[in-house]
């Protein structure tokens, strides 16, 4: 069993872009209340006194899109300080990063994954459901701005939808030849959008490696991360290519990880609920952080049981959160 120290905590749930994969158009979303989000009090108190007593070392900042937390610099500071910390790193659709990365840089964040679905500006803004002025060029230069200040590993995630970006894989694998870019593509999944994922389906990891292996060839790597990426290289390229099987080799018995949502609730999978824990309820109940502990402990012990029920299972059934709205 993998050892569960990665945690992914959804700092809010809120998103400026409205992504097809996300948060499918036409949905309803009922947003979190600022004072329903976990402060950053509490989410250090979480961190200190529960998660890091219990073996969690590994932590992701994640939303909706985390940038749009207040104080998002400050926090990621007060939690780069913690000692126990050995890896903190961000997911961000990167509109917003250009002015900031440096400053995260300079609060402790080493590692940070940026969306890109598109180079072509259009099929982006297809993609996020932009319609206005195009949004693109802003992400381009927020990334631009993350290698620049010296983020490493720099990962640039594409889910891969058929028939909209599928064309654009090596373009978008070239990306990692002449700079050391981490591009990893990620099947796409039925989470609130069945409208488009029944239509077409996915293309499977195996089917983007051909191609890739067809043009340039490839080889086995490694890049620094606690994510579930197959890794390979082109041969000569200075970044790596990163390939996330979860419809077609699903990975869930070698999960290690937890996700926490802007709302404090603790659960054990993306698309399962079994056993989630309202922490922050408990918290501003007085509860101390010895019988939350306790009470996640016991939800830790479930974990593999979870994990081999949901890859014998696949991806089933209705989710009552949007990705955006769990963190994914």
């Amino acid at each position: 069993m993998n050892q569960l120290d990665y945690l992914r905590i959804s700092l809010i749930d809120r998103c400026n872009f409205r992504c097809q994969y996300c948060m499918p158009e036409g949905a309803e979303l009922d947003y979190i209340l600022k004072q329903q989000l976990l402060t950053d009090a509490e989410l250090l108190t979480l961190i200190q006194e529960v998660f890091i007593p219990l073996g969690f070392t590994r932590f992701r900042l994640t939303g909706g899109e985390p940038l749009l937390r207040l104080r998002v610099t400050d926090l990621v500071r007060a939690i780069a300080s913690l000692p126990q910390i050995e890896d903190l790193s961000m997911t961000t659709n990167g509109f917003l990063l250009a002015p900031m990365a440096q400053n995260l840089y300079d609060a402790g964040l080493r590692r940070i994954n940026i969306s890109l679905d598109s180079l072509d500006p259009d099929t982006f803004d297809q993609i996020i459901g932009n319609h206005g002025r195009s949004r693109w060029q802003q992400v381009w230069h927020g990334i631009q701005a993350a290698y620049n200040v010296g983020f490493d590993p720099l990962k640039l995630n594409v889910v891969v939808i058929p028939g909209i970006n599928d064309h654009e894989v090596l373009d978008l694998a070239a990306l990692t030849i002449d700079k050391q870019w981490h591009v990893r593509f990620i099947e796409f999944m039925p989470i609130g959008n069945w409208h488009l994922f029944g239509d077409r389906g996915w293309v499977t990891s195996a089917e983007l490696r051909q191609r890739i292996r067809e043009c340039w060839g490839l080889t086995e790597s490694q890049v620094r991360g606690a994510g579930p990426a197959d890794v390979f290289r082109i041969p000569g390229a200075l970044g790596t290519l990163g390939f996330i099987s979860q419809m077609s080799e699903c990975f869930c018995d070698r999960c290690n990880r937890m996700r926490l949502s802007a709302d404090g609730w603790l659960r054990p999978c993306l698309l399962n609920e079994t056993g989630q824990i309202d922490l922050k309820t408990a918290l501003r109940s007085g509860v101390s952080t010895a019988q939350l502990q306790t009470q996640v402990r016991k939800l830790l012990a479930i974990k593999p049981e979870i994990n081999y029920k949901q890859r014998d299972s696949g991806i089933t059934g209705t989710y009552t959160r949007t990705m955006s709205q769990i963190g994914g």
